[in-house]
Parts: C-alpha cells; sequence; structure tokens
C-alpha cells in the first residue's frame, strides 16, 4: 500500500518557520515527509534537512519522496525524542527549526494489518515502532482493570472509561482478546445505545487512549520539550501540531515555562532564582485549520499548532 498521508496545516507551519536557505532543519515525525518537502524546496545547497521517524514504512515512503533532495537529506529511524543524541552522532548540536505533527498518520490509520483502526476487524497492534515489544494486544490482556479504566478515562477522556474497562475484564476472563473487532465488540456493549447515537463511533476513544498507551506518546512528548527547545539556535522556532487535548495541554505548557521560568514569589522586586527566558510563544492562540482545509481532510478536525521561538 502507497504511503498516503495528506500533511495538515502544511501552509501554516512552513510559514512559521521562517526558513533560511543555509539553515538545519529537522523534523521529527517524518511520515510520508509532506511537511519535510516543503521545507526541502525551500534549503539552499548549503542547507540541511533531518527527518526522524520510528515507522519502517514511514521512513521508505520519505526516503522516496526526498529523493531529488538527496544531498541535503538524512533520514533516521528513531524515536524523536532521541532527536538530540542521533544529531550529534551526525556533528550536529544546533538547528534553525523542528517540526513535530503528532499522532498517527491516515496510512498507519488506513493499513488494516497495523491495527490502529476501528473501522477494520484484524490483529490488535497499533505499535508506530513495529521493533517494540509493547502491543495494544498486551495493554487490553494484560493490564488491570484500574489500569484500563485510568488510560481510558485520561487519554480517551471518555465518560464509560469504568464500564469499558470492566467489560474488557470480563471478556478476557473467558478468552484472550485478540482482534479489533472482537474489542470493537466489547466497547459496543459497555456504551448504553442512546449514547452510542449520540456520540459518533463508541470506539474512537478507545483505541486513541490505548494507542496513545501502546506508544508512550504522552512520556515522551513531555520528556523531549525542552531537550527541542535547547536544540534550537537563536532566532530558530519549534512547530508542533497536536491531535489531543492533553498533548496541547503538555505543548503550552512547556512553552510557558521556558518562556517565563522565573520560580520567584511575585512579590520579589527582582528575579533571584535566574533562570532566564529561553525565547517566547509566537502562539499565543493555536493556529487551526482553515475552513478549506476542514472541508477536503476531515481529520485535521483536532489540529492544533504551536510555535515556539529560541532567544
Amino acid at each position: 500500500m502507497e504511503f498516503k498521508h495528506v500533511s495538515v496545516l502544511l501552509t501554516e507551519t512552513i510559514e512559521n518557520l521562517n526558513i533560511k536557505p543555509d539553515g538545519i532543519y529537522m523534523d521529527g515525525t517524518l511520515g510520508g515527509g509532506g511537511h519535510a518537502y516543503e521545507v526541502c524546496k525551500q534549503l539552499s545547497e548549503n542547507g540541511r534537512f533531518f527527518g526522524i521517524d520510528q515507522d519502517d514504512a514511514a521512513i521508505a515512503a520519505a526516503t522516496e519522496r526526498l529523493k531529488e533532495f538527496e544531498e541535503k537529506v538524512t533520514i533516521i529511524r528513531s524515536n524523536y525524542c532521541n532527536a538530540k543524541e542521533a544529531l550529534l552522532e551526525k556533528g550536529v548540536s544546533k538547528v534553525d527549526g523542528i517540526v513535530l505533527d503528532l499522532g498517527v498518520s491516515s496510512y498507519q490509520l488506513d493499513t488494516i494489518e497495523r491495527g490502529f483502526s476501528y473501522k477494520y476487524d484484524t490483529d490488535l497492534d497499533m505499535r508506530m515502532d513495529r521493533r517494540a515489544t509493547l502491543s495494544a494486544k498486551n495493554i487490553v490482556n494484560e493490564y488491570s482493570e484500574r489500569e484500563l479504566y485510568r488510560i481510558i478515562r485520561d487519554y480517551g477522556e471518555d465518560q464509560f472509561a469504568k464500564n469499558i474497562a470492566k467489560h474488557i475484564v470480563r471478556y478476557r476472563a473467558d478468552k484472550p482478546i485478540e482482534t479489533t473487532g472482537e474489542l470493537n465488540e466489547i466497547i459496543k456493549a459497555a456504551i448504553p445505545a442512546k449514547m452510542r447515537a449520540k456520540t459518533g463511533h463508541p470506539s474512537k476513544r478507545t483505541f486513541q487512549a490505548i494507542r496513545i498507551e501502546c506508544n508512550h506518546e504522552l512520556d515522551v512528548l513531555k520528556d523531549s520539550l525542552d531537550d527541542m527547545i535547547e536544540m534550537l539556535n537563536p532566532g530558530g522556532r519549534l512547530c508542533i501540531i497536536t491531535f489531543h487535548s492533553l498533548e496541547d495541554r503538555i505543548v503550552k505548557s512547556a512553552f510557558k515555562k521556558n518562556e517565563n521560568p522565573c520560580t520567584c514569589p511575585p512579590e520579589f522586586p527582582v528575579c533571584v532564582c535566574g533562570k532566564v527566558s529561553k525565547g517566547k510563544v509566537i502562539t499565543r492562540k493555536p493556529i487551526l485549520p482553515s475552513e478549506e482545509e476542514l472541508a477536503y481532510n476531515s481529520r485535521s478536525k483536532s489540529a492544533k499548532l504551536r510555535v515556539f521561538e529560541r532567544k
């Protein structure tokens, strides 16, 4: 299957990167190379681009897509949380811009055997990096009812989290849950019919929650943001696209903390904590998709772009 993914907020992201032709840029979630292609187009022969992704299918697709720029492009298979070390190995400690487009790609959702989507009946998997040992199957069969309830409540923000967790545990007592189809039916049974009619597909939130847990998405984000800001040259920008309220909250709070890290009590006349601002938040409010983009790409609906500029 061809790696198809419509890059969300593409124009807005590229504009906000303030690309310098001779600069060094990094995309920590390379995917099919949509944002990368637009960045590379603006680089001179002295510019450099680093693309990081943990998905082997994304690496293959982006390598093909960026072929015409191969002199200036380096692609690394890894998680973006390892970006600092990965670039240092290539002799690079600072960059002029970073893009992170979080969440799951259209390709991953539509490749049936990856098990990301509730629309197809296939093996429960959901690993973005297929070398990882933890899969969705492990989570639904091995996590306690309490743990399942926590991730469905926190990452799926589902009001029926308690009931869904209870139904999963009850079902697996007889046999392991093997497929997305089985999980779908369990979730459906846990949600009252009149609510199912109102709130879209009953499995959407639980599948999202299990995927986030499976790939440690929020922990990786939280642990990487300070490093990313540290990697920027003065005037360099970090552009992050989120699709989930918890992701957006993490980004917003990290940007705010890096803009104003002072921990002195407000009544102190001068700062004595010694913590210095790393830069400024460019987007006081997140940039949202245009009406036009929403019309042709429904998956952009929950996207938000936030931008930070290094001092």
